[in-house]
Parts: structure tokens; sequence; C-alpha cells
């Protein structure tokens, strides 16, 4: 027997299996994970989680629901102080954050521009997330805006559905307006220390409170002056029901002591909570700002996942968002029916759920719409 012939057959297959061995369990740690909201992203991120560890039986997850608040300071603190041992893997960031934690501490989070395909996600999502040429975040939800209204309240004082189309903020006062004189109710409730109409409404038209290079953008800044503006106009001509924080706010909403409401997609489970205002509601497009370039789509809130430079788990963990966020449509269709949460990922536009019409709003297909409206703002 050729024992020397037999010795190297023996290494060559041990080889063989080892390096079969590594490369069915590349990854084998624990991916921990900071968010917020257990009845959407953490249980997003669960269904997530289980999705990846079917396929990757020996990666666990530790995923840590905290306050938004709580997220924000303990990153905040972590990232200051410089004790990166203290912070997850991956962390959850409100994309109107995100510039802020990218410019106050470079080279904290793990760049993502040749990990990710990011031609498959919303424009204005992957710009959120962009800082000198690096992306550096996952897309996840958006915050894609619709005017949901009161079919009944808007029939009794004379209109119907179409004339809800196509709407201007001239035109959207002046039927507000009309609805109170002839139904009692306001148009829409209003926190004037709240800022998020007037984010709809700057969005809308292309602009924002700071240009690309991160620089103050207030001064000739049109669309800002037009929101400001046309708040003034809503508050000072009674079309809106002065409201006093988040809860007093959703309050006139499922009371019903007003005729609309105007906010990102992720309001649609409060807007169908009250199950007695089933097919009285339907959902249109925002009004248009009267300046050049204004769109009637915007968005308000949404957030991304990030991954910190410093994770022990990093390859793991861009490796789980890469496998879920930007390439599982049917991760997105689940996550639609059970949670109401739009995506950014674009691909997934294309599913049944998206098609499926909605009793509470008279049969129409809402998701469809909010999906056709977040490719349709302003570059």
């Amino acid at each position: 027997m050729d024992y020397s012939r037999a010795f190297k057959r023996s290494i060559s297959a041990t080889v063989a299996g080892a390096a079969l061995l590594c490369s069915t369990a590349a990854f084998a740690g624990e991916v921990t994970i900071w968010c917020w909201d257990p009845n959407f992203n953490v249980a997003i991120m669960k269904e997530a989680a289980a999705r990846y560890t079917a396929k990757n039986p020996d990666t666990t997850f530790n995923i840590v629901d905290f306050a938004k608040a709580d997220v924000e300071q303990k990153l905040q603190t972590g990232l200051a102080s410089g004790m990166t041992d203290t912070l997850p893997d991956i962390v959850l960031i409100e994309d109107y954050g995100a510039q802020k934690y990218l410019q106050s501490f470079p080279g904290s989070f793990a760049a993502l521009t040749d990990k990710i395909d990011y031609s498959g996600f919303a424009k204005y999502k992957v710009d959120l997330m962009t800082l000198e040429g690096q992306v550096y975040g996952v897309p996840f939800d958006s915050g894609v805006t619709g005017l949901y209204y009161r079919t009944d309240y808007l029939e009794q004082a004379g209109y119907k559905a179409s004339d809800m189309e196509n709407l201007t903020w001239d035109r959207f006062i002046e039927i507000g307006k009309d609805v109170k004189a002839k139904t009692g109710h306001e148009m829409m409730a209003l926190d004037s220390n709240d800022g998020g109409l007037i984010r709809i409404m700057m969005q809308s038209g292309g602009q924002w409170y700071f240009n690309e290079d991160g620089s103050l953008n207030i001064t000739g800044n049109a669309a800002l002056k037009a929101a400001l503006e046309t708040q003034a106009r809503i508050v000072n001509e009674g079309v809106a029901k002065p409201t006093s924080g988040w809860n007093d706010g959703i309050s006139a909403l499922t009371s019903g002591d007003v005729a609309s409401v105007l906010m990102g997609v992720w309001i649609t489970g409060t807007v169908k909570s009250q199950a007695d205002q089933a097919g009285k509601w339907a959902l249109t497009a925002i009004p248009k700002l009267n300046i050049e370039g204004a769109t009637a789509a915007s968005n308000l809130g949404g957030s991304s996942w990030y991954v910190l430079e410093a994770s022990a788990e990093k390859d793991e963990a861009i490796d789980f968002l890469n496998e879920i966020y930007a390439k599982d449509l049917d991760f997105y269709q689940k996550i639609l029916t059970e949670r109401g949460a739009v995506g950014s990922l674009l691909a997934a536009r294309a599913g049944e759920a998206y098609q499926k019409p909605d009793e509470f709003f008279g049969g129409q297909t809402v998701w469809q719409n909010f999906a056709d409206w977040l490719v349709q703002g302003p570059a």
C-alpha cells in the first residue's frame, strides 16, 4: 500500500472538510440590536432575525427594546465617550438624525457603499445616509405622506372624492373653511409647537433646513417660506383645531373631531383603530405648495439601520441586513400586512399585499398609493 499517497488523500479530505465547515458556518456570533417601539420596529426586527437564523442557525440575536429617547441618549453617550464596547452591533436611527451622527462622529459607523446594492432603494432614503460619497446605513421604513380624510364629513359639506384630488394648499384651506362652516368640524388638528407640517410641506417643495454640505438653508429657501406662510393661514383662517402634544392630536383624530389628518404612512394603524369609522375614510395625495418644483409627495419620519464600525460582529451584522432588508421581498410583504410598514426597497412594491383593497378606506388600494408616492417626491 502507498502510505504516502493515502496520507495525502487523508490530508486533502480533512482540509476540504474544514473548508466546507467554515463556509457553512461562517458566522456564529451574537448580534446585538438597539431599537424602539415593540409593536413596530422591535417586532419587525424579530421577524427579520428569525428569517436569517433559519438559514444561519449559529447566529443569535439580542434585540433590545428601549424608548426612542433612550436609544439616542445611549448612542450619543457611547460615541462621545469613545466607549464603543457599550454600543450595539446595529442601531436604529431616525432619518432626521442620521447626518448629525455621521458628521459628529466620523468613522463610528461602517461604510456600506460596496456592501449593499443601493440602486434598489428609494433615492431620498439613500441620500439621507450619504456623507462625502460614502453610504452608511441600510434603508428601512418610509414615512411617505398622505392626506387621510373623512368622506362622511366632506359629503355633508357637498364634496366628492374627485374634489379631493390634485389639491393645492389654497384649495385645501378653502375646503376646510367650508367644511367647518357646514359641519362644525375643523379640517385638521394642529400643534403649532410641532414642526411636522412645516417639514412635510418644505420637503414636498424639494428643500430642507440644511444644504447638502451641512450649511444652513434658511435665507432664500422658498419652500420653507411658503410652508410657514401656509401654516399661518391654516391657523388664522380657522381651518385647524388647536392641540397640545401628540396625545391631544391623536384624540382629535380618533374621536372624530377633525375631518382629516396629514401624516406619514405609519399613522394608518391609528386611523384604523376605530372600527366604527370603517368605510368613512379615504386617502389622497397631500396638497401642493404654490412654488416652482413643488410636488404632492413628501415624507415624515422613517428610520434606517446602522452598523457600528467597532462592532466585533460587523461582517455578520452587514450580511444579515443585506440578506433580509436588501433582498427578501417576502419579508416586506409580511411586515406590510402585519405591521403596516411600507419599506423603501422599491422591488417590494410589486407584491400582492400592495394591491389588496382596504374596505376601511372604501376599497382603495392604499398601500399601492403610498408605494407610488414614495418615488414621486422631489429628487
